[in-house]
């Protein structure tokens, strides 16, 4: 199993946008490559639905990009705000809701390989 953490943490605090850009299209790339290997079978694209939904990646490169994986190759995409072109292009669909979170009920900051 490989892991990567890409980027540098949350984008909608950005104070650089275009090297934000520049490191979601190479998280891309790399996200492509697995996507690509018919030897990996599960792809988890964590938080790309905010990606897409601040501009950073386009949905029709993530829908072409997904219509390349081989056929046995799962892909699990999370993130809020995802558009309706990669919810229509989806086999499965699930909306969480929260109920508690650490930050608002303990002031536990966000932690370095959790939510970043």
């Amino acid at each position: 199993m490989n892991w990567h953490a890409l980027g540098e943490g949350f984008t909608w605090e950005t104070q650089n946008r275009e090297r934000d850009q520049q490191l979601v299209e190479a998280a891309w790339q790399k996200a492509l490559g697995y996507l690509r290997d018919a030897s990996v079978k599960l792809v988890l694209l964590d938080e790309l639905n905010v990606a897409l939904k601040l501009g950073y990646i386009e949905a029709g490169a993530v829908i072409a990009g997904l219509n390349e994986r081989p056929e046995l190759t799962h892909v699990a995409v999370t993130g809020r705000g995802a558009p309706a072109e990669l919810v229509e292009r989806a086999d499965l669909v699930t909306e969480m809701t929260l109920v508690h979170h650490p930050f608002r009920e303990q002031g536990v900051k966000a932690q370095a390989g959790i939510e970043f």
